[in-house]
């Protein structure tokens, strides 16, 4: 662990405390030397952070002290990099500016914009968007429609080829780590119902709106499947797309 997220960790420690912490306690939490501790803390107290206390008693933090609004650790802004690379491989284009526009405002009050850029692209991490495509064709307007509870129609084109046409309630999106997928419940089948994005070959909304029920939404649904794989049975889940 660098000094820079040593000392940010070290802060944590102590505004997470009401009470006195030793520097015995932090030397275990971090896994470094007490004489380590010991020089931190004075680095810290020396640039301004309001430390109280003393060796062999404790430290604590003043209560009016507060950190700035964004200080992330290295492997946290990578976290969140990646993150940022998945919404722009393979989500809508709503959802891409809105990554991008909160990435630009970390960016803007992170202290070292040379680390920042170095961590951005890191030479081993890569979430390729050629797959993306017809994936992100309709992802806009379904999250906008889940959101609204608008019923839809879809033209769809299932596994083998056939065509096929659906009113559905639209309750929630799933990414199977290769296919977006929505979960619906089919106003036709009147029960649960799995649509590929990358099959759905059109959209369009109904000025019909439908209320939240209890059994009738993405959790219920994610609910049932689970508890089908906990009776040790293959979760026979209806899917257009199977």
């Amino acid at each position: 662990m660098r000094k820079a997220e040593r000392l940010f960790q070290i802060v944590n420690l102590l505004r997470s405390r009401r009470t006195v912490i030793t520097a015995k306690t932090i030397a275990d939490a971090l896994e470094v030397s007490e004489r380590t501790i010991y020089r931190d803390l004075q680095a810290l107290m020396l640039s301004g952070v309001p430390i109280d206390g003393e060796a062999g008693v404790g430290y604590r933090l003043a209560k009016s002290y507060t950190l700035p609004p964004v200080m992330f650790t290295e492997s946290e802004l990578r976290a969140l990099m990646l993150g940022m690379q998945m919404v722009k491989a393979w989500a809508g284009n709503d959802m891409i500016q809105s990554a991008e526009s909160a990435f630009e405002k970390i960016q803007a009050v992170l202290p070292d914009q040379q680390h920042y850029r170095q961590i951005q692209q890191p030479s081993w991490l890569m979430v390729p968007d050629f797959m993306r495509g017809k994936m992100a064709q309709f992802s806009d307007d379904l999250n906008d429609t889940i959101d609204k509870r608008q019923q839809i129609t879809i033209a769809y084109q299932r596994q083998d080829g056939e065509h096929s046409t659906r009113s559905i309630h639209p309750l929630g999106l799933i990414y199977w780590g290769k296919t977006w997928t929505l979960v619906a419940w089919c106003l036709m089948r009147d029960e649960y119902r799995m649509f590929r994005l990358d099959r759905i070959q059109a959209m369009t909304r109904a000025e019909i709106y439908f209320d939240w029920r209890e059994d009738r939404n993405l959790q219920h649904y994610m609910q049932q499947m689970e508890s089908k794989e906990a009776q040790n049975a293959c979760p026979e889940v209806n899917r257009e797309f199977s």
